[in-house]
């Protein structure tokens, strides 16, 4: 079995509903808090540890229901509160190995004080529900706790045996903590993060969350501070097929970080993955299963993005950082770690682009690609029709044509994702800057005859226009500055532009050695892992060379 670095619980929060014994578990909250003057305390051992609990009552927004329920069960508590369950361990020594549950009853028909409807599931009758908001404790736990700490204060733990089939999980959150100087990668520009964010979301379409924050509360400079991405379902399959939670995934720092010193815990940052309950239609129970699905993706989630990044994922050594809750130990769980298909994802967009150029598009298939990428709002077939010009079906029939670019719904239309919208810009970019050299080709052929020079010296220097070349002619040869270049077969294209810049300028009668002796240079878009960079401006590099060496 491989040796996986453990992860650690951060946050969790759940609506644990109970019906099996009616109201009686908040009657006997009722009871206890009255009996205590207001509160009562309890103390029990869970696992080794000492916890301490506490009861205690909070004024209600909910609407009185008389002497009876509406289902006829008598209430005799003249003034309706709420109340909370207090529990933390006493043996922790930073005091955020804790949560809180706050107990309130639920019938069918129940109103706030203000009118408003509260849900109840149809058919739940009476019973609690209680909301549990907690921090550093295996999610499993919590149920076991909440019995213990009922107890502790005198009310029967098997009131709270079963949770009723609608409790769901809200939140939850599993971490790592990395050496600050080993997590670069995983907030880079180019790392896993950044990737997802830019590959996966829609270009208009649903819920978008991108977040790269390199700068303090304070203003100070600390790469990585809050770097997140959220990904809904459909988004997180794309990524993850084998997973079906949306998640955020994050990489962020404590807010004062800088203030501690290289060896405390807080001065390095977390690596997260946390389940976003609003980012689909389902929803996640509290059985053993549900618990162990939610802890197998979150898990599997920050495995496979560190090793997305390249980062070890063995315990020991400098890479992991202990703190209260997370030691460097074996993960004792069996997990997979998933490839992310970011790589794949990207090739297949490209490629996608990559065809449609190849195939040639039509002037309306350009100009509805050309929309998307620059209007930032809803698009729909109509609207670029009005900023085109086109009739609304030459649109339409365009957009079927190249349905594996765009994405409609509900009469709007967007390209598939900022990657095919990066791609569709710089071509149309591209085009555009081609038209316009064309263009100066012809004018400065032109020109040139019109100063009477001969057709085969305007060849030449239509031929320099066209590929974008600034051309100087010098006693000690020629120097030629060409535009930008693709990586790939980048040495193969400017040996064919220089091949037949020769041939032009030896049909234009001019001294061959002196554009053999001459120097070029151009620059090459960089590509990771084959692929184009995003950020072309920064990942650009120039190449030089001599004519003579590049054309033989």
């Amino acid at each position: 079995m491989t040796v996986l670095v453990e992860t650690a619980p951060h946050e969790f929060a759940a609506n644990l509903l109970f019906n099996e014994r009616g109201l009686r578990p908040y009657f006997a909250a009722d009871s206890r808090v009255k009996a205590g003057g207001g509160s009562q305390a309890g103390m029990f051992t869970y696992g080794g540890e000492e916890w301490r609990a506490k009861l205690y009552y909070q004024e209600s927004g909910l609407e009185h229901p008389g002497k009876t329920t509406p289902k006829g069960t008598p209430f005799e508590i003249e003034n309706l509160r709420e109340f909370r369950f207090s529990i933390h361990s006493v043996d922790d020594t930073v005091g955020q190995r804790k949560f809180n549950a706050h107990l309130s009853p639920r019938w069918l028909g129940m109103k706030s004080k203000n009118g408003g409807e509260i849900p109840v599931p149809e058919g739940f009758g009476e019973g609690v529900n209680l909301r549990i908001s907690g921090a550093n404790i295996e999610f499993e736990e919590y149920l076991s706790l909440l019995r213990c700490a009922a107890s502790s204060v005198g009310i029967q733990p098997g009131d709270f045996d079963d949770p009723h089939e609608y409790s769901n999980i809200q939140d939850a959150e599993r971490y790592v903590r990395l050496h600050k100087d080993v997590s670069g990668p995983v907030h880079a520009r180019d790392g896993p993060i950044a990737q997802m964010g830019h590959l996966l979301e829609n270009d208009r379409e649903g819920y978008r969350k991108v977040v790269q924050n390199d700068q303090t509360g304070r203003g100070e400079a600390l790469p990585g501070y809050y770097h997140t991405v959220t990904l809904d379902q459909r988004r997180i399959q794309e990524a993850i097929p084998s997973h079906a939670l949306p998640k955020e995934i994050k990489h962020y720092y404590a807010q004062e970080a800088l203030s501690f010193p290289d060896g405390h815990p807080l001065r390095h940052p977390k690596l997260g993955a946390s389940y976003q309950v609003n980012r689909w239609k389902g929803k996640l129970g509290v059985t053993t299963e549900d618990l162990e699905q939610l802890n197998r993706e979150l898990e599997e989630t920050v495995l496979s993005v560190l090793a997305n990044a390249g980062i070890d994922l063995r315990p020991g050594g400098e890479v992991y950082v202990e703190d209260e809750y997370l030691s460097k130990k074996e993960s004792e769980r069996e997990r997979q770690i998933v490839e992310l298909n970011l790589i794949q994802i990207r090739q297949t967009q490209e490629s996608v682009v990559i065809k449609h150029l190849a195939d040639g598009l039509s002037p309306v298939e350009w100009d509805s690609l050309r929309c998307l990428v620059t209007d930032g709002g809803q698009v729909s077939p109509n609207n670029i029709a009005e900023s085109t010009g086109y009739h609304p079906d030459s649109v339409r029939r365009a957009l079927n044509r190249i349905d594996d670019l765009v994405e409609r719904e509900y009469g709007s239309v967007s390209l598939r994702s900022n990657y095919v919208a990066e791609l569709v810009h710089e071509s149309v970019k591209h085009a555009q800057e081609a038209t316009q050299r064309a263009v100066e080709a012809s004018s400065k052929a032109l020109e040139a005859a019109s100063r009477g020079l001969d057709e085969k010296t305007s060849a030449f220097i239509a031929w320099a226009a066209k590929h974008d070349i600034n051309f100087n002619e010098r006693s000690s040869g020629v120097s030629l500055k060409l535009g930008k270049l693709d990586e790939e077969n980048h040495r193969r294209e400017v040996r064919r532009i220089l091949r037949e810049g020769l041939r032009l300028w030896e049909q234009a009668k001019r001294d061959p050695a002196l554009y053999r002796a001459g120097n070029y240079r151009y620059q090459v878009e960089e590509r990771a892992n084959g692929l184009l960079y995003a950020e072309s401006k920064s990942m650009t590099r120039t190449v030089c060379g001599k004519v003579w060496e590049t054309i033989q």
